[in-house]
């Protein structure tokens, strides 16, 4: 990096850690779109990795106080990134792992958690169809048909990018939802994500 581009650079993330907006969004600018790209390669979903992105800006701006301008800003982002991208994969592992289990053992399955889970999808299919009609729709060609963001664009005589953004905007209505009930999330993931 040249020497200007990071003093350029240090000058934004002390303002950042001011609390000034206007060097927040310049960070965005500059760096949203290379993280976008670091974590499609490893998300393989659009809707996720512009999630993740929002996430990691999210954590940025908290933790803005504790940002050290001699630090490589670069560095501290993607490492944030990285940590989430490890910790989605780790989720998953795991839940694969627990759905496994419950299946092998299903005796298990007929009691509490089949009720927890009945009692779930019933939840999160009264959420689904509270949204509005298109991106209800969207939302179960992916998540209920398992159609990809492409055949749903195609089907739906769409652009891909609407189809992603409606199923961002889908997952986020249905989530803060859960979170507003205190519903681990981590079941919904078991539901609709994985």
């Amino acid at each position: 990096m040249p020497d200007s581009t990071f003093k350029i650079e240090s000058q934004l993330v002390r303002n950042l850690s001011r609390g000034n907006l206007l060097a927040f969004n310049a960070l965005y600018k500059e760096y949203s779109g290379r993280l976008y790209r670091f974590a499609l390669r490893y998300l393989k979903s659009e809707a996720e990795a512009e999630e993740l992105v929002q996430e990691v800006f999210a954590i940025i701006w908290e933790k803005r106080s504790d940002l050290k301008e001699e630090l490589s800003f670069k560095s501290f982002l993607f490492t944030i990134a990285f940590n989430i991208i490890r910790k989605h994969f780790r989720t998953k592992a795991y839940l694969s792992e627990y759905i496994k289990t419950a299946i092998a053992d299903d005796q298990d399955m007929q009691t509490s958690n089949l009720i927890t889970y009945n009692s779930l999808y019933q939840f999160i299919t009264e959420l689904i169809n509270q949204l509005p009609k298109r991106r209800k729709e969207i939302f179960i060609k992916s998540r209920i048909e398992g159609l990809d963001s492409n055949e749903i664009a195609e089907k739906l005589k769409i652009s891909h990018k609407t189809v992603e953004n409606q199923l961002t905007d889908a997952l986020k209505f249905i989530r803060t939802s859960l979170n507003k009930e205190s519903i681990p999330v981590i079941l919904f993931f078991t539901l609709l994500i994985s």
